[in-house]
């Protein structure tokens, strides 16, 4: 594919964060686009699951269908019915995920989707705006999903424009994709944040819907491929998964063996993302659960007993 054809090529992008300083060395932009092969129960961002755009709907939001019925007018194919609230809610069954007239049409934004078709050019034109920014602190550039090499021309075609547009690059993945699509990508990316959320296979099949041996090979075999880019392997500490010492301990205790290059951080699980399940009309699967501050803390020293310098606290 040329160059032209590059800066053609489209993604389905749900979200493009500025001024990020947690996802990447400096200050960053992150682009998030949908499409995942995995199914984690704690999953934070719901929509970025399924690989096109999807309606969501915030009933709070909307005016109630005695005062407007803009949507229901819209929709081609009656899926915009009334809860017994009478406010706008969504028929899956007959929601062909069309251009989404409903959610243009109402006035609220109680009607929203989540995802749209972008171009490379569209993409970097958004993260170039803030290239003083990327300069003055070596940040720059994040692609971040869902898994954002599930859709492999669009992810290489954006990451290869960034690199000739001198833009650094780095990924978050799961790991859960072809070696060859990982290989390709390598080259231009200055950064890697790799997520490994346990060593079990049939628990991480338990938890995620898909087992690990081939992320615990990408990994390995990425780390092994440059070790002058640092790969910041990371593991989120979710209740009833994977929140003991020893879960944490085989972590660390695969990373030992890599280079300084390989570093390692623990996430605090949170809920954040509870309310976009409630919009997609799906149920929380982590229901109410609370990740014990205290045991996140020692597990925390656990990680850093094994690796010393190589881990990076969370505050």
């Amino acid at each position: 594919m040329g160059m032209f054809e590059d800066r053609k090529t489209r993604g389905v992008i749900f979200n493009i964060q500025k001024y990020s300083v947690h996802d990447g060395p400096g200050i960053r932009t992150i682009v998030f686009s949908k499409g995942c092969p995995l199914r984690c129960r704690w999953c934070s961002n719901p929509e970025s699951q399924n690989s096109g755009p999807e309606l969501a709907v915030n009933t709070g939001r909307c005016l109630g269908l005695d005062k407007c019925r803009h949507c229901i007018e819209a929709c081609p194919r009656g899926a915009i019915v009334p809860s017994p609230e009478n406010r706008a809610t969504v028929d899956r069954s007959k929601c062909e995920g069309c251009d989404f007239p409903c959610a243009r049409a109402c006035p609220a934004q109680g009607l929203l989707v989540y995802g749209t078709e972008q171009s490379v050019d569209e993409v970097l034109a958004k993260v170039e705006q803030d290239a003083f920014f990327y300069a003055r602190s070596r940040g720059g550039l994040t692609i971040s999903g869902g898994e954002p090499l599930f859709h492999r021309d669009f992810a290489l075609a954006l990451l290869r424009e960034a690199k000739r547009r001198r833009l650094r690059a780095a990924v978050e993945t799961c790991g859960l994709v072809p070696w060859e699509t990982l290989e390709e990508a390598s080259p231009l990316l200055s950064y890697v944040l790799f997520d490994i959320k346990h060593m079990d296979s049939d628990t991480h099949r338990a938890q995620t819907s898909q087992p690990n041996e081939r992320i615990l090979e990408n990994f390995a075999r990425l780390a092994a491929l440059d070790d002058s880019r640092v790969i910041l392997a990371r593991t989120p500490v979710v209740p009833g998964f994977n929140d003991t010492p020893e879960a944490v301990r085989g972590i660390a205790e695969f990373l030992k063996p890599f280079g300084e290059h390989v570093r390692y951080e623990l996430l605090p699980y949170h809920r954040l993302g509870t309310q976009k399940y409630v919009f997609l009309d799906r149920t929380p699967p982590m229901g109410d659960v609370q990740l014990d501050t205290e045991l996140f803390a020692r597990l925390q020293d656990t990680a850093a007993a094994i690796l010393g310098e190589r881990f990076e606290r969370a505050h």
